[in-house]
């Protein structure tokens, strides 16, 4: 039987380019976990949200929260008493965007949507959220070149930014470690990544924890 301060559960989040597949992988086969990916080239609309963000909204948002909601009733069929789970999204992550982009009225009719769908979902024994400058961000989306996220602004990115921060400094649903990608590299440091690690299953555990946090979060 699981532990209440057993981590079996990790969920990662950051913005656009801050490394969250990434990190979920590294984590994945260190663990031999399996891993949930956010199948985001999957949407039909997300190209054309880039190129025209009030048009296409509505519907890119509607086909990630139904995604989003049979990953996660798929997830629920795995025992997460005695696998590791690494995941690169959280399903409240959702909700960001919505507010982000969402009209008045295609808000409301989103709110009722996923009032209905948002009750049985599992939460994470820990979220991890990677924080990460506007330049890394840029830097990151350029070098992976991915044709759909070529009409990405800096501005949205900005947004995305502030909106995140916003969320997650108000987040209680389960323990949250935050993660500063501008002092931490886990990717290119082993000590980096095994100081990531360590900091996942330590023992004892506040319910907002920071690796070399910025300040103004």
């Amino acid at each position: 039987m699981k532990n209440d301060n057993e981590i079996k559960y990790i969920a990662i989040e950051g913005v656009i380019g801050a490394g969250k597949t990434t990190l979920a992988t590294m984590l994945s086969k260190k663990l031999k976990a399996k891993l949930i990916l956010e199948k985001f080239e999957i949407n039909p609309f997300l190209e054309s949200f880039y190129k025209d963000p009030e048009r296409y909204a509505f519907q890119t948002q509607l086909f990630f929260l139904l995604n989003r909601f049979q990953q996660q009733q798929e997830l629920m069929q795995y025992d997460l008493f005695n696998n590791y789970i690494i995941s690169d999204y959280i399903f409240e992550k959702d909700k960001i965007f919505a507010y982000l982009n969402l009209q008045d009225d295609e808000l409301k009719l989103y709110e009722k949507i996923i009032g209905f769908i948002e009750r049985n979902i599992p939460k994470p024994d820990l979220v991890i959220y990677i924080q990460s400058s506007l330049e890394q961000l840029v830097k990151n989306i350029k070098k992976r070149n991915r044709s759909f996220e070529s009409n990405i602004s800096e501005e949205y990115l900005k947004e995305l930014i502030e909106a995140y921060n916003y969320f997650f400094f108000r987040y209680k649903n389960c323990p949250l470690l935050i993660v500063n990608c501008t002092t931490v590299d886990f990717v290119n440091n082993k000590s980096d990544f095994d100081l990531l690690f360590d900091n996942i299953f330590k023992p004892t555990r506040l319910p907002i924890e920071y690796l070399n946090p910025v300040t103004n979060l």
